[in-house]
C-alpha cells in the first residue's frame, strides 16, 4: 500500500505541472497559489472539526514545524511557481530527478538510515535516466530561460527534500492528516499576506475552466499527494520512497506531449524506460 500511494502521488504531482503551466496564462502565480492553499485547508475544515485529525502536540515541536511548512509549500510552491514561468512543464518535471539523491544524502546523514549498494544503484539508474530525458534544454514558446526556470526548480527540490526529512522525523508523532493540516496552514497564511504585497494580483474575473483546475490543485494534489506522501513515508525508509520521484519526469513528459504538445521522441520514451528500471530495481527486495 505505501508503494501504491506513492505512484499515486507522483501522478498527482507531475499533473501538476501540466496545471499550473495552464491557469499561470489566466491568473496571477501568486492568486493562484493563495487560491490553492486556501481550498486545501477548507477541505480539512470538516475533519478537523469532526475530530478526525488527532492532535497532541509536544513541547518543543514547533520550530520543526514551522521549517516543515516553510520548506513546503512556501517556499517550495515559490520556486516551483517562477521556475515554470522561464522552462517547459517537461524540463521541470525533469530536475526533480535530483530529489531522490538529496533524499538519500539527507537520510544517511540526519536519520542514520543505512541502504544496501542496490538501492543507491537503483537510484543512479533511474537518475541517469533522468539526465537522459532533461539534455535537450533548448529555449521555445514554454520556456523563454530554461537554464533560469531549472535552477529555480533545483532549489525547489532543496526545499522538498528538507520537506521530507522533517515529516520522517514528525511522523511519529503526529498523523499525516495533521502534519498536511499543518502545511496548508502555512502555506495558506504565507501567500495570504503576499497577495497583499504589491506583488499580488487579484483576478478581475473568475473563468470557469480554469477555476476548475485551481480547484483541482487545491482538493487532489495539495491535499492529496501530500496526505498519500507524508502516510507513505512514514512507513518506509527515506531513501526508497524518494526513488518514486523519478516517476514525475515521465508522467509529466508524458503528459506535457499529451496535454500541452510538447515534443516526445523516441530516444525520451528509452530514458523514461531507464528511468522506471531503476526505481523497481531500488525497491526490489535482495535474497
Amino acid at each position: 500500500m505505501p508503494y501504491l500511494a506513492l505512484t499515486l502521488a507522483m501522478f498527482l504531482w507531475s499533473s501538476a505541472f501540466i496545471v499550473l503551466k495552464y491557469v499561470f496564462q489566466f491568473y496571477h502565480p501568486l492568486a493562484v497559489l493563495f487560491a490553492r492553499m486556501a481550498i486545501a485547508t477548507l477541505c480539512l475544515l470538516p475533519l478537523a472539526m469532526g475530530g478526525r485529525i488527532a492532535w497532541h502536540y509536544r513541547k518543543g515541536d514547533w520550530p520543526w514545524l514551522l521549517a516543515m511548512g516553510l520548506c513546503e509549500p512556501c517556499l517550495y510552491f515559490l520556486f516551483e511557481a517562477n521556475a515554470l514561468m522561464h522552462t517547459s512543464a517537461s524540463q521541470a518535471g525533469v530536475i526533480t530527478a535530483t530529489l531522490p539523491m538529496m533524499m538519500a544524502v539527507g537520510a544517511a546523514l540526519f536519520l542514520h538510515e543505512r541502504q544496501p549498494r542496490q538501492v543507491w544503484l537503483g537510484i543512479a539508474l533511474s537518475f541517469a535516466g533522468v539526465i537522459w530525458l532533461s539534455m535537450d534544454s533548448q529555449a521555445g514558446p514554454g520556456a523563454s530561460d530554461p537554464l533560469l526556470g531549472n535552477a529555480l526548480e533545483f532549489c525547489a527540490m532543496i526545499c522538498a527534500s528538507g520537506y521530507v526529512l522533517i515529516a520522517k522525523r514528525l511522523s511519529v508523532r503526529y498523523s499525516p492528516l495533521a502534519l498536511t493540516g499543518v502545511q496548508t496552514l502555512a502555506g495558506c497564511a504565507w501567500f495570504g499576506l503576499a497577495m497583499l504585497t504589491p506583488w499580488g494580483v487579484w483576478p478581475d474575473k473568475l473563468l470557469l475552466v480554469p477555476s476548475l483546475w485551481v480547484l483541482y490543485l487545491g482538493a487532489a494534489i495539495t491535499l492529496g499527494a501530500y496526505g498519500l506522501y507524508t502516510w507513505a513515508v512514514s512507513r518506509i525508509p527515506v531513501a526508497r520512497a524518494g526513488a518514486f520521484n523519478n516517476l514525475i519526469p515521465v508522467f509529466t513528459v508524458a503528459m506535457a506531449w499529451l496535454l500541452l504538445d510538447e515534443k516526445l521522441q523516441a530516444w525520451q520514451g528509452a530514458a523514461g524506460a531507464l528511468v522506471f528500471a531503476g526505481v523497481w530495481l531500488s525497491q526490489r527486495r535482495q535474497a
